[in-house]
């Protein structure tokens, strides 16, 4: 495998701006000097405890405790191995990679599944988008119908790299063979059917897609990882799913839908404090809001909303506004929304259309503009006003069976709200909607929370318990640790006068001190951005981001480094000492040569222990 050399390394950490790694996954704020914080990406939470500290370099969640540096976060977020991670942020912020001699660049046999499934929906994107521009019969068609029947412009879709899959069989086969992607990767891509037993020829290889409109799908970093291809007149009659109107990737590798939303990865810059995230149903609403000038709109992948694509929105933005078709469909896919939206800790809001009209945003849009928005926006429902409207429609006119019924029923959503506060909030609202006593709706509640505690339903997974700042034990190695991290004198002071056999390396602490030291004293510290070759597991990576975190005031490092190599002289002489003790009282008054040996080591301790040693710490 190839082996990147430990300066290149240290060139990517100096010249990669932590903050810029972390910002594309997670919405971060300042949090004083050069620290920010945001919702973690590694589990759900609602309040920010996830940290970012730019000028260390390093990242640590105070909820579930993950901590590390650039590299970890892209092996954590995206799925990568070390060498992949350092490849992609390399290719990503433009910095050249080195590799140990011999070793060589990575060959394509070695890169990862997941990278080489990448690269080739980069190159199936291309394709695609060159027969969309094709001059040809085929490629005048489908602009014609871009432009014509859909009424979007050519300079969209090249924003959005439109395509179009070629009604040819063997073309896109061919042309991924001739650029050497393994078999693995043409069979998992999900580009193509291929039977198990075969082997991999552009004459085995049956496109999933032929002769149909190509969008392709992109993760909130902007990599393509599926594509939804729409049904065209071109769409030959031997498709397997040629009466379907929309055919979608597989999952695959790279691909997960329920964790993905279309144009996230334009929508999440977008947002704001006045500009919330727009859901729409499907990629071309979201493409026809684009195209107004409402850059917020993003679409799920499939029929329906999940908790994974809910959750990623709430890392950049609290609030949602659910924009669905107006019809019974549609209606019907916003309120399943609404109660996971509460789950997610989302504050949500559903924009309706005045009076009769039935329309979708797609079609609301290209008749009125941008300024349909602001129409609906002014419209818009609360989650409960939203909820009882769906439920019951002409409340005035229901009697109070059907309003018990449409009680119960909103029950189950506003028990998906964590917050009491919330919950109270939602039946005071609740009560005035359905024209109920409070007090009388309250007890209701009341009575369906103790049916769903004896086992109506499954409890909400429990969050992560916090990881307190004390999380690691404070041992005498951990203080010494976190001393050298933050002062480099006392490291190479410790380096060279605290004696190895001192150190407890049972403990996680003492194993990083002990292997820091080593290397320090035999080859030098190369600076803190090359920490991460020393930290070899997970725990090790979150003890070193804790200690970081943990910025020194104004004390005396050298009085505390002092102290602390006096706790481990006392640790490792004190049990020799009590064992000559307790030999010297078995002996008794006898006079012989062993005894006046214990004699003598006991005194050499004791003269230790009275005469410490004093760290030379250079200034």
């Amino acid at each position: 495998m190839p082996v990147i050399k430990a300066s290149s390394l240290r060139d990517l950490k100096l010249r990669v701006n932590i903050h810029d790694v972390v910002a594309r996954t997670v919405a971060l704020k300042k949090a004083g000097g050069s620290r920010f914080k945001g919702l973690c990406p590694f589990h759900a939470e609602k309040t920010p405890s996830f940290h970012v500290s730019a000028d260390k370099g390093f990242y640590k969640c105070f909820g579930c405790g993950k901590a590390g540096d650039i590299l970890s976060f892209v092996m954590e977020t995206e799925g990568l191995q070390f060498t992949e991670a350092a490849e992609t942020l390399a290719k990503r912020f433009g910095v050249e990679l080195e590799f140990e001699e011999g070793s060589g660049g990575p060959s394509r046999e070695e890169r990862s599944l997941r990278q080489e499934i990448f690269d080739l929906h980069d190159a199936a994107a291309d394709y695609y988008r060159q027969a969309f521009l094709a001059p040809n019969a085929h490629g005048a068609w489908i602009r014609d119908y871009w432009v014509k029947n859909r009424k979007f412009t050519l300079e969209l879709a090249e924003e959005f790299k439109i395509g179009f899959a070629p009604v040819e069989d063997r073309a896109l086969a061919e042309a991924l063979i001739k650029r050497r992607f393994s078999d693995d990767s043409l069979r998992q891509c999900g580009l193509f059917f291929v039977r198990d037993n075969a082997p991999v020829t552009s004459a085995t290889m049956r496109p999933r897609f032929r002769g149909r409109l190509m969008i392709p799908i992109r993760d909130h970093q902007g990599r393509v990882v599926a594509f939804t291809a729409r049904q065209l007149e071109l769409t030959p009659a031997d498709d397997p799913a040629r009466e379907a109107k929309y055919v979608n990737s597989p999952e695959t590798p790279i691909f997960t839908k329920s964790n993905l939303l279309f144009n996230l990865d334009r929508a999440r810059t977008a947002v704001g404090d006045s500009k919330p995230f727009v859901l729409v149903e499907g990629q071309l609403d979201a493409l026809r809001c684009w195209s107004v000038g409402l850059k917020t709109a993003v679409a799920p992948q499939g029929t329906s909303i999940t908790d994974g694509q809910l959750l990623l929105m709430r890392r950049y933005h609290p609030q949602v506004e659910c924009f669905f078709d107006s019809d019974s469909a549609g209606q019907k896919a916003a309120l399943r929304f609404l109660p996971l939206a509460l789950k997610a800790g989302i504050e949500a809001r559903f924009l309706v259309l005045a009076g009769a009209e039935k329309l979708d945003p797609d079609l609301l849009f290209l008749e009125r503009g941008l300024a349909a928005y602001d129409e609906v926006r002014r419209s818009a429902l609360g989650a409960m006003e939203f909820a009882v409207r769906s439920l019951l429609p002409n409340v005035g006119a229901a009697g109070a069976e059907q309003k018990s019924r449409t009680a119960q029923a909103l029950f189950e959503i506003v028990a998906q709200a964590d917050s009491d506060v919330a919950r109270a909030g939602f039946l005071t609202e609740l009560a005035s909607l359905l024209r109920l006593p409070s007090a009388a709706l309250e007890r209701d509640f009341a009575v369906h929370l103790r049916r769903q505690a004896g086992g109506a339903r499954p409890p909400a997974a429990a969050a992560p318990a916090p990881v307190s700042a004390d999380a690691h034990t404070q041992g005498t190695e951990e203080h010494l640790l976190y001393l050298c991290l933050h002062d480099e004198p006392t490291l190479h002071a410790l380096a060279t006068q605290l004696p190895h056999e001192w150190i407890d390396t049972t403990t996680l602490a003492g194993q990083l001190l002990d292997r820091l030291l080593a290397e320090v004293q035999h080859n030098g510290w190369p600076g803190r951005e090359a920490l991460d070759q020393l930290l070899e597991t997970q725990e090790e990576k979150a003890l070193a981001a804790h200690l970081l975190f943990e910025t020194p005031g104004d004390e005396d490092l050298a009085k505390f480094a002092n102290e602390g190599l006096r706790a481990l002289q006392r640790r490792h002489h004190e049990p020799r000492l009590r064992q000559i003790e307790l030999e010297i009282a078995s002996q008794g008054t006898n006079g012989d040569a062993h005894l006046f040996s214990l004699l003598k080591q006991r005194a050499d301790i004791l003269r230790q222990l009275q005469n410490p040693p004093r760290l030379v710490i250079a200034s």
